[in-house]
């Protein structure tokens, strides 16, 4: 996208958007779940369609008397007016023009009489140069239309309603003129433009021209109607969701009075989509949230920081990627915790390193900044997921070394949405592999798997329970897990992580890729961004430093071996390094036995740093959740020499220092924890 101008946040106002959101009759929940998304973002606008082939149904009249009011309660309401009622059409289809064109302006008459004091505008129809909104073969010379929206825009304008031409699909200036010689436009007060650049439109010159040339067919007629946007979008069926970002703030960049954007939720896999069942797979992903309620990245974004981060994400997307084709160390989820820390290290080093992350996880997009402040051109920044089989490729390309660090990492999200994070996890790692085979000279390849792959590990049976921690049984133990331990996937997060694992393995048996695998247990260090979900120590830490309460699972004596950070990456490096010796094996990494600890004595060491209390909340096991595990390190410290160097204390101290300094913990709290780190 080199050559682009990019929004500045102040050419950016969340004041001119609206969202797009069609509803069937009875979806109370989705159209509740919208406007409490809307109110989320600060967004204060909604068009929404208004059937009037619904209207004519046995529950359309109830339907609407309780939508539109709904509605209009909580935002501004924009009501689409469209769809002929199959009894009234020339053909008994929704697309098709009236018999008596003027049977709409009456079904608006109706319409203000009903719900008017909802709406001060009101939207004449949708895209009616698209055949399935409006079928023209039953109207060549477009005469039924001109006469039909003449009508209700003039009847209109006498009720004291402002007036929307439906939007036009793609824009023309042809068809504009048309109806502008018809005397349509005499009273209409804003055209509306559609379009879907990436989606629908793929060569896609920007909005200026297009807007540009509407402007100059109404002056060139005497029209002083202004111009909306009042549809566009971006459809994520192909996982790039830093496509909406960017296409949403070309939209608001544009000088289109209003922006309306569609849409807010994904339709549902049991949803008929506008052509018919998943005939175009486009139409199922055009929303902000997924069919599940997950917010993609444009949400996050403007949910978390608006216009200001909507410009900043813009730039780390649309940012020109020359060094792709160059020399470079490739870190799929390269921003995120232990992407970041590695990176800073190769960097450091001297070397030229790029970022593939999707910028799934909040806040990450920090660490993106951080780094290119502390390295600037030796980082650069892919936003792309690895469920894109091709941009994965594009930055496969020219890599001499790759990490696979990218997937979803949390087994409670992999129970609410098992098909993403087998998509991601399993897929994703596929996909990693097969650009790498790809590649003329494979270049070598870590894998971040986990130690989930050993399942439950220990029942409680196994375990002696003692005042704040469990206790193996098995002498056996007493170095932790080794890699002999068989696989014993649990969950859906087990499974699909499992299966990278072995692909990875198989690829390097079969394929002769040189890769290693390290299933790793708890990391934890600065730039962690920690959820209950993952990253935990540092969700503790956070939560004691800011006073916030804790969900403890399960007894709280769950024991993990932690390993900082710093020790990690340089795992990694040696990895790396001696890839000749160590390819097609898997090593458990972690703290190993000296550095376990269990929930209860983590917390306790973060109430000694910090001297403050946890405010703790008590509930019952989550699936997955392994009451002892700790990693055997041997197999790789005897093949590489490494040892973790940071002990527990040092490393907690540390992660609640950088904690306080950089994430608006109060003063007294982070001189507490300096000093503590510093000791």
């Amino acid at each position: 996208m080199t050559g682009m101008t990019l929004p500045a946040s102040s050419a950016l106002r969340l004041d001119r958007a609206g969202l797009v959101e069609w509803f069937r009759p009875g979806e109370r929940e989705r159209v509740e779940s919208t406007l409490h998304g809307l109110a989320t973002l600060g967004i204060g606008r909604l068009r929404t369609a208004v059937s009037w082939a619904d209207f004519h149904t046995e529950q359309g009249p109830g339907w609407y008397d309780w939508l539109l009011p709904a509605i209009a309660r909580q935002v501004e309401l924009l009501p689409c007016f469209l769809y002929t009622p199959p009894s009234l059409g020339i053909e008994a289809k929704t697309s098709s023009p009236p018999r008596d064109p003027k049977a709409f302006a009456d079904f608006l008459d109706l319409a203000v009489d009903r719900y008017g004091r909802s709406f001060e505008w009101i939207d004449l129809w949708n895209e009616a140069n698209n055949l399935n909104e409006w079928d023209w073969h039953l109207d060549p010379d477009w005469r039924l239309f001109s006469t039909m929206i003449g009508n209700a825009a003039y009847w209109m304008h006498r009720r004291g309603k402002r007036t929307v031409l439906g939007g036009m699909c793609p824009a023309d200036v042809n068809w504009l003129g048309l109806l502008c010689e018809r005397g349509v436009i005499e009273h209409i007060d804003v055209v509306g433009v559609h379009a879907f650049p990436g989606t629908w439109q793929p060569h896609w010159k920007g909005w200026s021209p297009v807007l540009e040339r509407l402007r100059e067919t109404l002056e060139r007629h005497g029209s002083a109607a202004r111009l909306w946007i009042t549809e566009t979008g971006y459809s994520t069926w192909d996982h790039r969701e830093a496509g909406q970002v960017s296409n949403f703030a070309a939209a608001l960049s544009s000088d289109a009075e209003r922006v309306y954007w569609y849409s807010y939720r994904d339709l549902p896999a049991e949803a008929e989509g506008q052509e018919g069942f998943h005939f175009d797979e486009r139409h199922y992903h055009t929303g902000i949230v997924t069919a599940a309620g997950r917010p993609k990245l444009l949400h996050r974004t403007l949910a978390s920081g608006g216009a200001a981060k909507l410009a900043a994400i813009d730039r780390l997307a649309r940012a020109p990627q020359v060094m792709r084709r160059s020399a470079h160390v490739l870190i799929t989820g390269g921003a995120g915790f232990v992407g970041a820390n590695l990176a800073d290290r190769l960097a450091a080093e001297g070397r030229t390193v790029l970022l593939y992350d999707a910028l799934a996880r909040d806040h990450v997009e920090e660490n993106v900044h951080w780094l290119q402040r502390r390295h600037g051109p030796r980082i650069a920044v892919a936003v792309g997921d690895v469920r894109d089989v091709y941009g994965l490729r594009d930055a496969v390309r020219g890599a001499e070394q790759v990490f696979h660090l990218a997937a979803q990492v949390a087994v409670t999200a992999s129970i609410d949405d098992p098909a993403e994070d087998f998509e991601v996890n399993a897929r994703g790692t596929f996909n990693v592999l097969e650009a790498t085979r790809a590649h003329p000279s494979p270049p070598p390849l870590v894998f971040a798997s986990t130690n989930k792959v050993y399942g439950a590990a220990c029942s409680l049976a196994e375990l002696v329970e003692e005042e704040l921690r469990y206790r193996p049984l098995a002498p056996a133990l007493v170095h932790g897990f080794d890699e002999s331990r068989p696989l014993d996937l649990h969950s859906p997060y087990g499974c699909s992580k499992g299966s990278g694992d072995q692909y990875v393995l198989d690829y390097a048996r079969i394929f002769g890729i040189p890769a290693v695998v390290f299933r790793m247990s708890c990391i934890y260090g600065p730039r962690q961004f920690g959820t209950e979900d993952q990253g935990w120590v540092a969700h503790f830490a956070r939560a004691v430093l800011a006073g916030h309460p804790i969900t403890l699972y399960g007894t709280g004596k769950q024991v993990r071996d932690l390993l900082f950070v710093s020790d990690l990456v340089e795992a990694y490096l040696l990895a790396q390094r001696q890839m000749p010796a160590l390819r097609g094996r898997a090593f458990n990494i972690g703290g190993g036995p000296e550095n376990a600890a269990s929930l209860l004595e983590i917390l306790g060491l973060i109430e000694q740093v910090s001297g403050g209390s946890p405010r703790l909340r008590r509930a019952g096991w989550r699936p997955g959740d392994q009451p002892w595990y700790v990693s055997d390190i041997r197999r790789f410290s005897a093949a590489t020499g490494w040892q973790p160097r940071v002990g527990i204390g040092e490393g907690v101290a540390r992660l609640m220092h950088w904690l306080s300094a950089g994430r608006g913990i109060s003063a007294g709290a982070a001189r507490e924890v300096a000093a503590c780190a510093s000791r």
